[in-house]
């Protein structure tokens, strides 16, 4: 079941990947929000605003980057500090191989918030692939995180739990080569996803624009290995700390997912998705399951951002608690 977030384009973009790790080259203009900050491997974009803490930490869905979470980011800030950034080999970040081990991406994150000097510990707010490596970090580093939020997050089980018609659909994609999209496509991708960052500042909105429609494959090669490497890693490692964990599930109309699935195939990943979503939140004392049948997969952020930041004020109040 694919895991892409990006804006969507006029080819399949969730659910086709490459046969190769692809080395995916990173914008190299300056990130228009945000500075780049040198970890010893890598330069990493990173936005902070506002004071106080706890920190929380976003950690995109495949194919998005730092800046896609803007308008909850600035919110969130007018309360406590938020942080954006976009991982290696993604948005304004040195370019990487992709895909990556979760243990590489949970490395990279926990050195540029020592470089940046953000204090743990954090509330991780993860978008699905974001949501694996948010989940992967509190296994590896429990100190550092106070609260966790994830946003219709990957689970490991769910290519195994899913209908069979999904897992050899995706099985099939996953070997095919995907063609460059022509400059009409382009066009008229441009045109379709434009209204998705209307709200966006100017002068972030057309670099924003510009970053999805040159690197639209990035997401592709991100998720490449998440129901083998990064499930065995999310398996592999120690439970989940004792602290507060909201998992938001969308079960409302997805446009990617609505070009992938046919209508009863969806309803059966959702469901699916669901009760995986609600034995995760029931894995942790202090867990919560929230249902949005009103927002998508991609823009859950957006579509039901009230939500969002609502889930992200629990969090904050019952650190500590």
């Amino acid at each position: 079941m694919p895991h892409t977030s990006a804006p969507q384009l006029p080819v399949p973009q969730a659910a086709l990947t490459s046969p190769a790790a692809r080395p995916e080259t990173a914008d190299a203009a300056a990130p228009p929000l945000g500075r780049r900050y040198d970890t010893g491997e890598r330069r990493l974009m990173l936005h902070r605003s506002g004071t106080g803490g706890p920190a929380v930490v976003f950690l995109a869905g495949a194919g998005q980057v730092g800046l896609d979470y803007l308008n909850a980011h600035n919110r969130i800030a007018e309360r406590t500090t938020s942080v954006l950034y976009d991982r290696g080999g993604t948005g304004w970040s040195d370019a990487v191989e992709l895909p990556r081990t979760a243990a590489a991406v949970t490395d990279e994150l926990r050195a540029l918030l020592r470089t940046a000097a953000v204090p743990a510990p954090y509330v991780f707010v993860g978008h699905s692939l974001g949501g694996a490596y948010a989940r992967h970090y509190a296994q590896r580093f429990p100190a550092d995180v106070a609260g966790l939020l994830l946003l219709d997050p990957f689970h490991e089980d769910l290519h195994a739990n899913g209908p069979q018609q999904a897992r050899d659909m995706v099985e099939q994609l996953n070997s095919q080569e995907m063609p460059e999209p022509t400059p009409e496509q382009l066009q008229q991708a441009r045109e379709q996803a434009a209204p998705l960052f209307a709200n966006w500042p100017e002068a972030v909105r057309g670099p924003l624009l510009d970053h999805h429609l040159a690197a639209w494959k990035t997401g592709l090669y991100e998720s490449r290995n998440l129901y083998d490497e990064v499930a065995a890693e999310l398996r592999a490692a120690p439970g989940l700390p004792d602290i507060p964990m909201i998992v938001l599930t969308a079960l409302g109309h997805d446009n990617t997912q609505a070009q992938l699935w046919p209508d009863d195939v969806l309803r059966a990943i959702n469901d699916a998705k669901n009760a995986l979503h609600a034995q995760l939140s029931a894995s942790v004392p202090r867990g919560e399951h929230r249902i949005l049948a009103d927002a998508g997969h991609g823009w859950i952020h957006e579509e039901r951002q009230d939500a969002v930041l609502e889930a992200v004020a629990d969090l904050c109040g019952g650190v500590g608690g």
